[in-house]
């Protein structure tokens, strides 16, 4: 709230003034003061609060009748109880004298009018507007913080081309349920707001990214008026006779991003020709979108289905329903009118959700990559309470680290002293100070701005494709620590077959079983001095991650898995030498992983029981898939080729503390 100016009082007329309820009015017994007079005191209606504010130190109350000094900086204060009837129907009278005991040299007396002006929103987060917060002004986290919150309203909850907060209208009441509620006070005499305008107010800047809706009952499209928003930073409030709370919705239009914090103000005026009596100000924060980790449950499986120079992976898809049904996951097909052929559909798109007292829904964001599956997640997924935001990159076409499997998110983690409830965004970019392969910025900035999810950015320019799914994954556990990071790991493969090569396996072959690919010995892969030099260059660049998210996420060694797997150096980056084990999908206590086919030991691939031996411990279910042909010879795997959607967090995010 704005700070009062004083009320000045005059000997020779009475003065009036208009005070809003419970705020504070200063009066100015100074202004015009009798000659001779050297006390005053104060008295007023029984709807009126007078208070004397003096310095202690200086001043002794008065007893009996109480008459304050003049000359020792008393200031008065008075607070209207009640909301007025009529006009000037609460009175103060100030009386001035000589000394205690003389009669009144002489009177100023003011008429007051008490408003109800105050502009509330869900300030206190429990889902309901509430009257009478303190500080609406100032928004604060943590579970004792306050301040209301504001969704984008990016879902589309009538048929059309783009989210709902592309129409300046409302387009159905559904609509209302994904804005936030604001509330209009403005009680009074009904005279009063004939010659008195409340005016409702918002920035340039955040005109464009709030749009607010009038609401005047009835379930018509057509009693709800866009009142604020784009082009309307200024609304006079219509208020109608009788009328003591006008209702308004309130939409987000934009995500917080590296031009916008996320935090919007509107304030709304008492005022008199054009001269503001009184200002309330509100302030929302713009809700962030949220990744969910693979600890959460699984709701949702994507997959595509494709066709290739091997036929229709229709193997594959049969086998990601059996994964699906064993989570209890729905699986979701995209078909290839929808795909175009475009395999990748956890490089198209991430999902995540936005989340307000009064509403949550996911939101999918859409990455830039822009291939076949460029139109999917705006003509498929987008719709009722279902989101979309995407970001574009201008001027330039996107990179391979652009695309979204190189986009992960670790479970909640502590870091120290600081908490991570919601975990942390990992992206992978060049080495630093290396001029080398980066996510775009406009992707980044994005990220970063969300602030719940602080992101760290890995070194994946090592590799061909560039994306951090390749050497690392989350799985959830039950034991206390809820987790563990997986990482891939050519030292530890080369190890586990330098044992078996001892224990006399050593012509015991890789890629046993595949038609398309040509058999490598246990000894001839041992022998192989290129592969040998590329596993400690790539291991080296994993060790140099791993020290990071060790750093980053709070991490000790037990907290790591280290998953065998060889790659190889195609000119200056690394591929994978067998399918990727740690490109894996994760349904709860399922993972679909990537069939490696490694040596048979008694008839066993010792690849899949050295990974059972480290994963099956902690509660987890190995289900090795074929995805040689249709992903792997294609420089993907099972993680690149499906996508899910997940369970949101139990935590709040408004609770964190940054």
């Amino acid at each position: 709230m704005a700070p009062q100016r004083a009320v000045q009082l005059s000997l020779k007329k009475p003065t009036h003034a208009v005070c809003v309820v419970g705020v504070e009015t200063p009066v100015n017994v100074y202004s015009d003061v009798p000659k001779g007079a050297n006390t005053f005191g104060v008295s007023g209606s029984s709807e009126v609060k007078i208070y004397m504010v003096y310095d202690p130190a200086r001043v002794a109350e008065p007893t009996g009748r109480a008459h304050w000094p003049l000359d020792a900086n008393v200031d008065v204060v008075v607070v209207a109880d009640k909301v007025s009837k009529d006009l000037n129907d609460l009175k103060v009278k100030v009386s001035y004298f000589e000394s205690p005991d003389a009669r009144a040299l002489g009177h100023s007396v003011l008429y007051l009018t008490g408003v109800d002006v105050s502009l509330d929103a869900d300030t206190g987060r429990t889902g309901k507007v509430k009257k009478g917060s303190s500080d609406k002004k100032t928004w604060r986290w943590g579970s004792r913080g306050s301040g209301a919150i504001l969704l984008v309203n990016c879902d589309r909850d009538v048929r059309g081309s783009r989210e709902d907060l592309h129409a300046s209208h409302l387009r159905s009441l559904e609509d209302l349920q994904d804005m936030s509620p604001m509330v209009l006070s403005c009680g009074g005499p009904d005279e009063l707001f004939e010659s008195h305008k409340l005016v409702l107010k918002v920035s340039l800047p955040d005109s464009r990214r709030l749009r607010v809706f009038c609401a005047r009952g009835g379930t018509s499209l057509s009693n709800y008026k866009q009142v604020l928003g784009p082009h309307h930073e200024v609304y006079e409030v219509e208020r109608h006779p009788g009328e003591s709370d006008i209702q308004f919705y309130v939409e987000g239009l934009a995500f917080p991003d590296t031009s916008f914090s996320g935090l919007i103000s509107l304030s709304v005026s008492l005022a008199l020709s054009e001269v503001s009596l009184f200002t309330d100000s509100v302030t929302f924060r713009v809700a962030p979108w949220i990744m969910t980790p693979n600890t959460q449950p699984p709701l949702e499986l994507y997959v595509c289905s494709v066709t290739d120079a091997h036929g229709r992976n229709d193997k594959f898809l049969e086998d990601m329903a059996h994964l699906a049904l064993k989570a209890n996951c729905k699986l979701v097909v995209c078909p290839r009118v929808d795909n175009h052929n475009d395999r990748w559909i956890q490089d198209e798109m991430e999902f995540g959700y936005i989340e307000a007292p009064h509403k949550s829904f996911p939101v999918v964001f859409d990455s830039p990559r822009n291939r076949g599956l460029r139109d999917f997640a705006l003509k498929k997924i987008l719709g009722p309470d279902f989101g979309y935001v995407t970001r574009e990159i201008q001027y330039a076409g996107a990179s391979g680290l652009d695309s979204f499997g190189n986009l992960d998110v670790s479970p909640p983690v502590r870091v120290g002293n600081k908490e991570y409830p919601l975990g942390r965004i990992l992206i992978g970019g060049n080495f630093p100070k290396s001029s080398g392969r980066r996510m775009a910025r406009v992707v980044r900035d994005f990220l970063q701005a969300q602030q719940v999810q602080a992101p760290v950015e890995l070194y994946s320019d090592w590799l061909s494709v560039g994306h951090v799914d390749e050497f690392l994954s989350f799985v959830p556990t039950s034991d206390q620590k809820g987790f563990r990071l997986l990482l891939a790991s050519p030292s530890a493969c080369l190890q586990l077959f330098q044992e078996l090569k001892e224990k006399g396996y050593g012509e015991a072959a890789q890629f046993d079983g595949l038609k398309h690919k040509t058999k490598r010995s246990i000894n001839d892969i041992l022998a192989d001095k290129h592969l040998r030099r590329d596993s400690v260059h790539v291991q080296k660049c994993i060790d140099w991650n791993r020290d990071v998210l060790k750093r980053e996420l709070g991490l000790s060694e037990s907290d790591i898995v280290d998953i065998p797997q060889l790659f190889f150096l195609k000119g200056a980056y690394a591929e994978a030498f067998f399918p990727d084990m740690v490109n894996m999908v994760v349904l709860g206590k399922y993972l679909g992983i990537p069939k490696p086919f490694g040596p048979l030991i008694n008839g066993r691939c010792c690849l899949e029981e050295k990974v059972r031996s480290l994963l099956e411990p902690l509660g987890l279910h190995c289900v090795f898939i074929d995805d040689f042909l249709s992903y792997h010879q294609l420089l993907g795997e099972i993680h690149c080729g499906t996508n899910v959607r997940r369970k949101p967090f139990s935590f709040r995010w408004w609770n964190s503390v940054l």
